[in-house]
């Protein structure tokens, strides 16, 4: 695409704890891979395949009449331009998907940017959020863009971080911060808004769309440790204990304590959390023997939290939310980030999705009102389950308390703690 007169997207990026090592313009086309040959679907991905699926003709992927499927790219993407040409038919629907996994709805557990021909009369009672270019059903992108049936269009999608842009035909559609929705039941329904990386592809529905010149510039970035990203605050600055205190007894327990009882039971619960946790070359690091947790020195209510951490064989952990057990840490065959200590709820992971021992995870954990989603390196391994109130199983989980580090007489280790908080409705 070498259109003149554009502006430049994101040019030298550089978000809060990331350094982008490009610079992109619309102008240009250095740092681009061809996805297609124009001959073949190597390095592509067919996947749920119906009809004739997508095939290669002309020099060109179409989308088959009556048919389609999911053709994703077989690499992953995290940040990264997108660009390539399409045309539609009257009344064609298809879709991008992007950080999407390779099964499930991508539209719901990744991405949708919306392909549609928007004038065609059958599509004159969409919702805003389905017509062209737009995130489909969460972020509404601008009409007016997009050429007629049998025209070729021009379109690029930039993701960088939280940011999704939709640039069509050479004018901006969509520019949307992913941080900005917080509607606990678009984020419910949408998990993949959250994820950090997934494939880039087709979406067929059933309609012939052409593709060609489809290109990608990924956009590697260099995270550093402990500085949190757009939207984020830091729990944890790796090099005090900042934030932080000592676990004293349970909720219903500590609601009992006079001022003066709380204050004594305070003191000493410090002192035990100086004397266990330690702050190693920008690590928390437990190495007591008890099970004294490290417990944030604010309460929370709703939130977005990341964690990374790593265990040794057989050490156990887990994270609390609003002081209550838990999302699961360990090295069972069963997996990570089950909330462990639900009794009618789902209790376990959907899947095994931990890495081996000494290697360092990362939890992405969403909890809106008594509902918890948790993505375990990428991969959702919870969804939208109610998370039970252990220390009072007839009342539903508080509506604020802390975050805790599980100490659980093993040693464990925890880095890049931020946390995004959600407004409640």
């Amino acid at each position: 695409m070498r259109l003149s007169g554009l502006l430049k997207s994101f040019s030298c990026a550089t978000l809060s704890g990331f350094v982008f090592a490009a610079c992109v313009s619309m102008r240009d086309e250095v740092g681009f891979t061809t996805l297609f040959d124009g001959k073949t679907l190597n390095d592509w991905k067919m996947v749920d395949a119906r009809g004739g699926g997508y095939l290669v003709t002309n020099g060109v992927i179409a989308c088959a009449r009556g048919g389609g499927g999911n053709l994703f790219t077989e690499r992953e993407y995290s940040d990264f331009v997108f660009r390539f040409e399409f045309k539609l038919d009257e009344g064609s629907n298809n879709g991008v998907g992007i950080r999407a996994p390779l099964h499930g709805d991508a539209a719901y557990v990744g991405m949708e940017v919306q392909i549609l021909d928007d004038n065609a009369a059958k599509w004159a009672g969409l919702r805003p959020a389905q017509y062209h270019g737009s995130i489909y059903d969460v972020v509404a992108a601008r009409r007016g863009a997009l050429k007629k049936p049998g025209e070729w269009n021009e379109e690029e999608i930039t993701c960088i971080g939280r940011s999704v842009k939709v640039v069509l035909n050479g004018k901006v559609i969509l520019d949307a911060n992913l941080n900005e929705i917080t509607d606990s039941a678009v984020l419910a329904k949408h998990p993949g808004l959250l994820r950090e990386r997934g494939h880039v592809g087709f979406l067929g529905h059933d309609d012939y769309v052409e593709f060609r010149n489809i290109r990608i510039k990924e956009l590697i970035r260099f995270p550093r440790n402990n500085v949190p990203p757009e939207g984020f605050r830091g729990l944890f600055d790796g090099v005090s204990l900042v934030g932080w205190k000592g676990l004293v007894a349970d909720p219903p327990r500590r609601e009992k304590m006079s001022s003066a009882e709380m204050a004594t039971a305070q003191a000493r619960a410090d002192e035990l959390m100086r004397a266990s946790w330690k702050v190693k070359a920008g690590t928390l690091v437990y190495q007591g023997k008890g099970f004294d947790n490290l417990c944030t020195t604010r309460d929370y209510g709703d939130f977005e939290l990341l964690v990374d951490w790593k265990i040794e064989n057989k050490s156990d952990s887990g994270i609390y939310l609003r002081g209550s057990p838990q999302v699961q840490i360990w090295g069972d065959l069963v997996g990570s980030g089950g909330l462990f200590n639900n009794q009618k709820n789902p209790a376990k992971p959907t899947k095994r999705a931990d890495y081996f021992n000494g290697e360092w995870n990362r939890f992405r954990i969403l909890m809106q009102g008594d509902k918890v989603t948790v993505f375990l390196n990428n991969d959702l391994v919870v969804q939208n389950v109610t998370l039970e109130n252990y220390w009072e199983r007839d009342k539903p989980i508080y509506a604020t308390g802390p975050i805790e580090l599980q100490a659980h007489q093993t040693p464990v280790y925890f880095r890049n703690i931020y946390i995004r908080e959600l407004a409640r409705k």
